[in-house]
Order: structure tokens, then C-alpha cells, then sequence
């Protein structure tokens, strides 16, 4: 990415400030002009980007991600590819995909900030994730990275505080990992492996053909 931000995707959605920055992407605010609502948008690192096999795969991905439908998973409205021009007019691709806006914080952010859960959240963040695996492996989706980083928990409403409901949770990113993985390169087998080394299982980690008991492995860790 240039030091600039875009300001307009697609033609449609408006980029706003950074919410969050991962291992492959960035997350922006952002607003879809068409249907004026908030949504929130990821965009790929330049080092993925520059990779048009990886593009590709990532587009489709995204596209299968988007037809899933289920509280327990954040729902992807849209993906595509913009462009930018650095100041020495060199272009470079801009993939992104465009999600619904949540208000929480990752599982990951709230361990380290805890230490460590209560047995009921825990439990309840178990079956919630176990819900969105059930669903998206019916439909022939393995997600290949589940981890605390790709879960988010939301914030409580009023309701849920007064009945004393721990807070459901969301599991993102289905399909980049798998578009990672086939469309390996040294640069993305580094990432796959290195970057999610704690939580794969050992047939994903030696580069087999892996199921939906590679994320039930994920799971249990």
C-alpha cells in the first residue's frame, strides 16, 4: 500500500480510519455510499497483493464466503480489486473485501487482556464457534485458520447484561487461508505456517490435504 489511503473503492465504498491491522491485511471504517451503511473493510498487504495467482484465488474465496449465512459468522457483502498509484506512477492492485461492521474485539486482545476466560464464556465461545464450523463444513467451506485473531466478541447489549448472557462472538476470514494455501508461494507458505504455527494441525502444518477436522483441531487448542 502507498502511505496514502484510498479514499473510495469500487467506486462505492469510502474508506475511513484503521480499526485494525493483521498479519495480512488492514481493516478500515467504512461507509457503502450505495446503500449508505457502515460496513467494515479489509485490504490486502501490497506483498499479497502483488501476487495475481493469489488475487484470484482470494476474489473467489470471497465470493464463496459471501453466499454463507449464519449469526456466528461475519458476513462478507462484497469483494473486488481497486488500484492506486504511488508517486513515482508506479500502479499496484488494491484487493478488498467489504464485511459488515461489528462492535467488539477480538478473543485474541481480550486474552491478553484477561488472562484467561471464565468457564461459561468459555464454553459459550466454544459452541458459538463450533456452530459457524458446522455450518460453513455443511456447505463444503473449511476455514484452515481458526484461531483467537480471526474470532471476534461482541460487545453486550442492555439485554444481554440484564439476563447475565455472556457476549456471542463471530468468526472471520473464512477463505483467505485457503487462498493462501492454494496459491502458495515461499512468501505465503512463510505466512501460513509461521503465522498461525500455534494453532494448525499437524497434517495442515506438513502441507497435506486437509478437512474439517483440521479446524475442530484448531478448536481444541
Amino acid at each position: 500500500m502507498s502511505t496514502s489511503t484510498p479514499r473510495l473503492l469500487g467506486g462505492r465504498y469510502e474508506v475511513g480510519e484503521l480499526i485494525g491491522r493483521g498479519g495480512m491485511a488492514s481493516v478500515y471504517r467504512g461507509r457503502d455510499l450505495t446503500l449508505g451503511r457502515e460496513v467494515a473493510i479489509k485490504i490486502l498487504k501490497r506483498e499479497l497483493a502483488d501476487d495475481s495467482a493469489f488475487r484470484t484465488r482470494f476474489r473467489l474465496e470471497a465470493q464463496a464466503a459471501s453466499r454463507m449465512s449464519h449469526p456466528t459468522i461475519v458476513r462478507v457483502f462484497d469483494a473486488g480489486e481497486d488500484t492506486e498509484t504511488d508517486a513515482d506512477g508506479t500502479t499496484h492492485s488494491v484487493p478488498y473485501i467489504v464485511m459488515e461492521r461489528l462492535h467488539g474485539t477480538t478473543l485474541k486482545k481480550l486474552l491478553a487482556e484477561q488472562g484467561e476466560l471464565s468457564l461459561d464464556d468459555a464454553v459459550s465461545y466454544a459452541e458459538d464457534i463450533l456452530d459457524a464450523l458446522a455450518y460453513s463444513h455443511e456447505h463444503g467451506v473449511i476455514h484452515r485458520d481458526i484461531k483467537p485473531a480471526n474470532v471476534m466478541v461482541l460487545d453486550r447489549d442492555e439485554e444481554d447484561e440484564s439476563l447475565g448472557r455472556p457476549s456471542r462472538i463471530k468468526v472471520m476470514d473464512f477463505g483467505i487461508a485457503r487462498a493462501l494455501t492454494e496459491t502458495a508461494t515461499p512468501l505465503t507458505e512463510t505466512h501460513t505456517i509461521m503465522g498461525t504455527a500455534r494453532y494448525i494441525a499437524p497434517e495442515q502444518a506438513r502441507g497435506a490435504v486437509v478437512d474439517a477436522r483440521t479446524d475442530l483441531y484448531s478448536v481444541g487448542v
